[in-house]
């Protein structure tokens, strides 16, 4: 069966992997295997840390992958909010995957659900003050920490970056302007992307309704998916 790894959210501070509501059945449903995630927090550990974390899981699902019933040929990556940040830093920045003996290579799919944080430096020149300290209290003051932890630093031609599916709120300027600069760029490095703009939802309720019968970024996820295993 092919694999769904899930991120959670919580602004790289808090959450929790049993917040899934009802992923785990539409994915199983599916004929996936579904894994969520933990990982450490901000300030106890740095993004790049946390980073680490989600490459530690990767790699464990890859090798435990056949006694689950899953294959470790299919995995997918996926995150929302905080989450969604991490599965594009993971799966853009090969160093996170090579300290764990992967490559972007057993990655298959990436599809990160409703972040503003690919390019971490223009999100805080362009937020208020409130969201701004938000952003520099986990990525640091500084424009070289930021760019650092930002996936868009690291795409490039050449690197095996797998597919993306960018899902984001549809009235959310600062999600969908990042959504398609980063669609914009895998596409000039050769990568797969694909941008989904989900009408009707918010922040909350993209993540809430994901996997419910007849939502529409649920159907665009599957269809997806379902895409890349034909090929």
């Amino acid at each position: 069966h092919p694999i769904a790894i899930w991120i959670h959210g919580g602004g790289w501070q808090r959450g929790d992997k049993a917040a899934v509501q009802r992923k785990p059945e539409a994915f199983i449903g599916k004929g996936y295997v579904f894994v969520s995630v933990n990982y450490r927090f901000v300030p106890d550990v740095t993004v790049s840390e946390i980073t680490g974390d989600i490459a530690k899981a990767i790699k464990w699902v890859h090798d435990h992958a056949a006694e689950h019933g899953g294959s470790p040929e299919t995995i997918f990556v996926m995150g929302h909010s905080a989450g969604a940040h991490l599965a594009a830093l993971v799966c853009i920045d090969d160093r996170y995957l090579k300290a764990e003996g992967l490559s972007l290579a057993n990655v298959k799919g990436c599809v990160p659900v409703d972040t503003a944080a690919y390019d971490v430096p223009s999100q805080v020149e362009n937020i208020g003050p409130l969201r701004k300290s938000t952003y520099t209290s986990v990525f640091g003051e500084d424009e070289k920490s930021q760019k650092e932890l930002s996936p868009m630093t690291y795409v490039a031609k050449g690197k095996e970056i797998p597919p993306f599916l960018i899902l984001h709120v549809a009235d959310r300027p600062d999600s969908k302007q990042q959504s398609h600069a980063l669609a914009k760029a895998l596409r000039e490095a050769d990568v797969d992307a694909t941008v989904v703009a989900a009408e009707g939802k918010d922040h909350g309720t993209i993540n809430r309704e994901l996997g419910l019968a007849n939502d529409p970024p649920t159907r665009a996820v599957f269809e997806w998916l379902d895409a890349r295993l034909r090929k």
